[in-house]
């Protein structure tokens, strides 16, 4: 009876654990932003999204791009002197005021943590000479240096345009790009800065809640707000533990308070749910006889529960979690090793060849002879 209850245990547990496996698979995350996707910052690895692809307008997310161009575009010594139509530009400011002179650095500053529109005018203006060359100029940039597919800038500050569009999973590449910049990454992640200007003393106080600690959540390191009526709130956040770097984007939620729900479940879900294994240099995957390995180690993002890897006939790696592919490995094809002939091993072959000939007709011969030699006795 004992071992009928333990069997009867075990067997529970297996199924229970099944289950929870399956439920954590079929497992949706209830985001209200119209599109939404969380990145692994280092392997690029998707690990959710949402309508990710579908253009949609960013607001002031545009300025992480403005600021990644001018960091590596520009000198960020440089003085810059701002212009009337700078002073002009409406929307959030830093209260520049025509003519003064102002570092690069410290307009990019007042560009991300206090979201100048004024400022990211002035950066476009000293870069390029003009906004519209500016835009032209950075979606080239993006394209070519970053990898974008579906973004179409017409300004720095994201203020309202019908061709300034963007997706999440663009914007996602965006940050992820920049926040390899260590000029970048610093300002993306300050919260507060005294600001001098000729017209404006403060303190800049960045606008993003979880940055500022408002809404606690461990591991923030930077983030970006944006709103215009068109595009309605948007929200850009990077956040790593010891484990994870992640990159989660949300773009046209209703409420502020929307975007930011979405984005803490998003951050808590990829550092639940994910960890990283390294494929090493000298793995071998087989298909169809056909051997294939990664040039280099190469770090996946796996499900802690759901992760598969599966290989093409074309030798691409994709590893496959919650049922989606999140991340897609190019392999080496592994050529058979050819067979070295060396002139002793081919002497070796031929005398072995001569052997073999000679032994044939010694053999024939002595058969023959033995035959000869049955019939003259026969004859005896």
């Amino acid at each position: 009876m004992s071992k009928l209850v333990s069997v009867f245990m075990i067997l529970t547990l297996l199924l229970s654990n099944q289950v929870n496996a399956y439920a954590e698979e079929n497992q949706t995350l209830e985001i209200k932003s119209e599109s939404a996707v969380l990145v692994d910052s280092e392997t690029g690895a998707i690990l959710y999204s949402k309508n990710s692809n579908e253009r949609l307008y960013p607001a002031s997310l545009t300025k992480i791009a403005t600021a990644i161009y001018a960091i590596e575009n520009g000198n960020i010594d440089d003085v810059v002197t701002v212009s009337a139509r700078a002073v002009k530009e409406e929307g959030t400011r830093v209260y520049l005021v025509e003519g003064e002179r102002v570092p690069l650095k410290k307009l990019i500053q007042g560009m991300l943590i206090n979201s100048g529109n004024d400022a990211a005018v002035a950066i476009a203006e000293h870069l390029d000479g003009s906004v519209e060359l500016f835009a032209a100029n950075i979606n080239k940039f993006l394209v070519e240096k970053i990898g974008v597919s579906n973004t179409h800038f017409t300004n720095p500050n994201g203020l309202f345009n019908e061709n300034h569009y963007t997706t999440a999973l663009d914007l996602a590449l965006i940050t992820n790009y920049a926040m390899k910049n260590p000029v970048f990454k610093e300002i993306f992640g300050t919260i507060e800065l005294e600001w001098v200007g000729e017209s404006w003393e403060t303190k800049l106080l960045t606008h993003h809640r979880l940055l500022k600690g408002e809404i606690p959540v461990d591991g923030i390191t930077g983030g970006k707000t944006g709103f215009v009526n068109e595009s309605k709130h948007t929200l850009a956040t990077t956040a790593e533990n010891e484990n994870l770097k992640l990159t989660a984007i949300v773009l046209k939620a209703d409420s502020s308070k929307a975007s930011y729900n979405d984005t803490v479940k998003l951050i808590e879900y990829g550092f639940s749910s994910f960890k990283h294994r390294i494929i090493k240099q000298n793995e071998l995957f087989t298909i169809h006889k056909k051997e294939y390995y990664p040039k280099n180690d190469i770090v996946v993002t796996e499900h802690v529960n759901t992760s598969k890897e599966s290989i093409s006939e074309q030798g691409m790696l994709e590893i496959v979690n919650t049922g989606q592919v999140s991340q897609s490995i190019q392999l080496e094809v592994k050529e058979p090793k050819p067979i070295k002939v060396t002139k002793e091993k081919l002497l070796s072959s031929e005398q072995s060849s001569i052997n073999i000939f000679y032994g044939i007709i010694v053999f024939a011969l002595a058969g023959l002879l033995i035959g000869v030699r049955k019939r003259w006795l026969k004859k005896q």
